[in-house]
């Protein structure tokens, strides 16, 4: 199994791994350059996300500054809007769906690390270094007509269902049924949207 296979199997993996760290290298060149074009010219921003995320749908706007691991993890369905400052780690899949808005500085994360130290550093060197911390993932899955308010960050594992609004600020550590208004740290559902 590659390292690319155990990160997406959400086994610990080397993020060392050559393959793992070519495609974090592209990653990093092609949100600078998006970072870096003129805001009104869509048709470059538009062939730099192609090469970078895994898919999306129609009428897709990111607005720069936009911060990704991988990119080819993250998938957008239709009519989405990220804003300002977001970062997505996406050392597993993040699918979000169709009519998604997800307000400045949200963080969804897909990456964490052994809570065990050992686990965590592996081996050490003979001079008490290590090459990369061992990691795992877990996949975020955000739905339908979703709104995420401002600086929220999103755990790794989560699912948000459809027709849910995240309040600003939220840390979102389990899953949020459909339907829902959900807010606060940690977290939850405060009451049903009709």
């Amino acid at each position: 199994m590659t390292e690319r296979e155990k990160m997406l199997a959400g086994q610990l993996y080397d993020c060392g791994d050559t393959e793992l760290l070519t495609q974090w290298h592209k990653a990093k060149d092609l949100i600078r350059e998006y970072n870096n074009t003129d805001s009104a010219d869509a048709q470059k921003k538009e062939l730099i996300l192609s090469r970078l995320l895994g898919g999306k749908g129609a009428n897709l706007w990111i607005t720069a500054p936009f911060f990704v691991d991988y990119g080819n993890n993250i998938y957008f369905g239709n009519n989405c809007e990220v804003n300002m400052n977001c970062t997505f780690l996406d050392d597993n899949v993040i699918r979000i769906g169709n009519n998604a808005l997800i307000a400045p500085n949200v963080q969804i994360y897909t990456a964490f690390h052994p809570a065990n130290a050992a686990d965590r550093f592996g081996e050490l060197k003979e001079d008490g270094s290590f090459a990369f911390c061992k990691t795992q993932t877990a996949p975020v899955i955000i739905g339908d007509n979703v709104w995420i308010g401002g600086g929220a960050i999103i755990m790794p594992g989560v699912t948000i269902g459809d027709n849910v609004v995240i309040g600003a600020g939220s840390v979102v550590t389990k899953d949020i049924p459909d339907n829902t208004i959900a807010y606060g740290v940690p977290c939850r559902a405060k009451r049903k949207i009709e």
